[in-house]
């Protein structure tokens, strides 16, 4: 179980990484390097934007929650 937990960490922490840089931010940020960078008046723009906010909030509550499960694991 805890390796488990240590390999879903490392896993969520990557990929959360990489969700968080795929926002748009003020300038653009590494969004605009895949196309999110322009400015459109579709509506696609801020459906990905939606779901990838989505994807980023589910990330975190998984990272979360094997951070919390590892350390009661740890602190047995």
């Amino acid at each position: 179980m805890k390796l488990f937990l240590q390999i879903l960490l490392i896993v969520t922490s990557v990929f959360l990484v990489v969700a968080v840089l795929l926002h748009r931010g003020r300038g653009g940020g590494l969004s605009s390097l895949f196309g999110g960078g322009m400015q459109s008046s579709l509506a696609g723009s801020s459906v990905a934007e939606k779901n990838l906010d989505r994807i980023t909030l589910g990330l975190g509550a998984v990272w979360l929650i094997s951070i919390v499960g590892l350390g009661l694991l740890l602190k047995v």
